[in-house]
């Protein structure tokens, strides 16, 4: 569907106002079997979405960067899926989804709330990775306990109809958008996809077919016209969008510069990236180390050619580190040995060009840059290049020092506050003691990631993703509400993701009690196309009989 007429969307708004009536009907019990019935479709169609997701970012098929379009697809949303079954599960016994999960106090008048691992099976596959969800200050563990379930704690109180605006660039997001919408906002859903992903229209129907036959969701294609129609519709009463912040003006303010007036009638929540850094905090590495740490920085500039809205784009170093130049020496190498890609995204070549021609000294390799910008301002620290564009700067200090002021300019310099690496060795991070603490406390991102990248956040079904609260919609930065969150946790403020500094088996040797390999994600992984599948799979069905095949794939790569 290329255009969507004012007769038609009527139509669709009027099915999804009936389909309403049909979700305040169903006990928590069918809401648990529409869900299996999804992961169910999914399962089925999983292979035909990863095919198509391959076309539309010109992968091979047999490439390893495939991985990317299992975990980053189907893979997410049956976690999701899975994740959300068990909190529906709880609110139907009685119980709250927290029961089970460990709860703590966080810095600052917080409660936390362990989300991984969660069960054995996350103990075994993700080993040595860690998130926490923590509450806004004020909101205690049992306040968090409590107010758990969201809108499912009232299932037959409805919140009427949405609509999410899709995003283009990881094929998750739209489907993830579409269930959070339905379970936390008990809101039945008409999503207008991005054109990018036009293609995959066919499978998504067929993915949703449970939800779309009992008139829960609706999907349509089209360019910027048909979702301000949607948008502007009186039968929808809420919009969600995950794309730029020009995106989202527009829709709020009208075309035009002007933020004055808001012509929104309606409520917005968003997701809309921003500029996240990656903080190498100085320390005693060996040679492994930084080629490892290396290739992690290039993973999280270069996952999906740096089409990620948590895309690492600054990296900062301290100028006194006495390995600076033997890390950025790594860095360069992993980041010219990486696999190329098509610039699958529309405006790439432009954006690219555009970072040149403000970088004329820019390193180059082929359309990737690598930029060299002084602390003090740079246009890499207020643009969103949404493409393989990584800035290199420096500020002074011993690690301590060196970690004040790496917050303070992530904070104040950079645009947007989705999310936020930290690298460290922990022998670092022991002597930096509560300090360490403080600095993750005072960083305002809506995930932070340690040793980790914080697409792994994005990656844990039961952890919030979003901005870090508090911004008007008239400096909207990186959005307003969370998604993912199968918990259905109130009041939260940020998920903070911890991961092993090396990987199996250097982390035993060296002390380190993790065993786990090199990451799928990464985009040096050898073995990610097979390890994607079964991972996915695994997140369908989990069982023990497929977790020798998933070591054996993760082992290698």
């Amino acid at each position: 569907m290329k255009t969507l007429d004012t007769a038609r969307l009527d139509g669709l708004v009027e099915e999804l106002r009936q389909g309403e009536r049909t979700w305040a009907r169903l006990s928590l019990g069918d809401r648990l079997d529409l869900l299996a019935a999804t992961s169910a479709t999914l399962q089925e169609h999983a292979q035909e979405w990863v095919e198509i997701a391959c076309g539309i970012k010109g992968l091979p098929t047999d490439s390893p960067l495939v991985g990317e379009e299992w975990i980053s697809g189907p893979y997410a949303v049956l976690s999701s899926i899975g994740a959300l079954s068990e909190t529906l599960e709880a609110l139907r016994a009685g119980r709250s989804p927290l029961d089970g999960f460990r709860l703590s106090a966080a810095p600052g008048d917080r409660a936390a709330v362990r989300v991984l691992p969660h069960g054995i099976f996350d103990r075994l596959l993700l080993n040595g990775f860690t998130a926490e969800v923590w509450s806004r200050p004020g909101v205690s563990a049992e306040h968090f306990a409590d107010a758990a379930g969201l809108a499912q704690r009232d299932p037959a109180k409805t919140g009427g109809v949405g609509v999410v605006l899709g995003a283009g660039n990881i094929f998750s997001i739209a489907p993830l958008d579409t269930l959070y919408e339905l379970f936390a906002g008990n809101r039945v859903v008409l999503l207008k996809l991005n054109p990018i992903t036009d293609p995959l229209l066919p499978v998504f129907e067929k993915v949703f077919a449970p939800l779309i036959d009992l008139g829960l969701v609706r999907i349509v294609t089209g360019g910027a016209d048909v979702g301000a129609a949607a948008v502007d519709h009186p039968g929808i009463g809420h919009v969600h969008i995950t794309g730029s912040v020009k995106s989202h003006d527009a829709i709020v303010f009208g075309p035009g510069e002007d933020r004055r007036t808001v012509r929104l009638d309606k409520p917005i929540t968003s997701e809309l990236g921003g500029v996240s850094p990656t903080i190498v905090v100085p320390g005693r590495w060996s040679a492994r180390d930084l080629a490892y740490q290396a290739e992690h920085v290039v993973t999280q500039k270069l996952h999906n050619n740096g089409y990620n809205c948590v895309a690492s784009q600054v990296l900062v170093l301290s100028s006194c580190w006495e390995q600076k130049d033997a890390f950025l020496a790594a860095l360069r190498k992993a980041y010219a040995a990486a696999r190329k890609r098509t610039p699958y995204y529309p405006g790439s070549d432009t954006r690219c060009e555009a970072a040149l021609a403000e970088h004329p000294d820019a390193e180059r390799w082929e359309d990737r840059l690598l930029l060299d910008v002084p602390a003090d301002g740079d246009a890499a620290f207020t643009e969103e290049y949404f493409g393989p564009v990584l800035a290199v700067t420096q500020l002074p200090g011993d690690p301590r020092q060196f970690l004040d002021r790496a917050v303070d300019f992530a904070n104040e310099k950079l645009a947007g506050t989705l999310g936020a690496n930290i690298v460290l060795h922990p022998r670092t991070k022991r002597r930096l003691g509560s300090s360490f603490t403080d600095a993750i406390t005072r960083l305002r991102y809506g995930t932070i990631a340690i040793n980790a990248w914080t697409g792994v956040g994005y990656l844990t079904a039961r952890a919030s993703w979003g901005a870090f609260p508090g911004h008007p919609l008239t400096d909207v930065q990186s959005g307003i509400g969370v998604v993912h969150n199968a918990l259905l946790l109130d009041h939260v403020e940020r998920t903070v993701v911890h991961g092993p500094f090396r990987p199996f088996p250097r982390s035993i040797a060296t002390g380190q009690l993790a065993i786990s390999p090199r990451p799928p994600w990464f985009v040096t992984n050898r073995t990610a196309r097979v390890t994607g599948r079964r991972l996915a799979a695994f997140a369908g069905r989990p069982g023990w009989s497929k977790l020798p095949g998933i070591f054996a794939s993760a082992l290698r790569g």
